[in-house]
């Protein structure tokens, strides 16, 4: 009889551990994070706009927290278009890669075209939850 009691407690005193665990910011959830990215497209020298619209097959990113790397992408859809499904309450960035048009950007990727990221916070609150997130604008040749 003691056995079942100590079986039952241990039970219940695990279910209770595992209940009161905060779960970070990441996947596993019922939220999503979409948007769209918007490209001018310049030309060789970016000294003219050659054309402006919603950008496809671009890669966007997306960091869980404040992780310091990246935890998952997307390429953008046809229509410039964008979805990051499942996450879990917390706060999350969301960016993509503009070519930088001064070329004195310190953390330089390439000096012939540079890249720059374009952030954008986000914050999930509640379960079941849809974020759209504001264009992100970038430069492209």
């Amino acid at each position: 009889m003691k056995s079942i009691h100590l079986q039952l407690f241990s039970i219940c005193l695990f279910i209770l551990l595992i209940s009161s665990c905060k779960k970070e910011a990441g996947s596993g959830g019922t939220s999503f994070i979409k948007g769209k990215v918007y490209a001018k497209y310049y030309d060789k020298i970016f000294y003219a706009v050659k054309d402006s619209a919603y950008a496809p097959d671009v890669d966007v990113y997306i960091i869980y927290g404040d992780q310091s790397t990246y935890d998952d992408h997307q390429k953008t859809t046809y229509d410039g278009s964008y979805e990051f499904k499942y996450l879990r309450n917390g706060s999350y960035k969301i960016y993509a890669y503009s070519q930088d048009t001064t070329g004195h950007y310190s953390f330089q990727v390439n000096i012939y075209s540079p890249l720059l990221p374009v952030i954008k916070n986000v914050d999930i609150t509640k379960k079941k939850q849809t974020v759209e997130v504001s264009d992100i604008n970038v430069i492209l040749k």
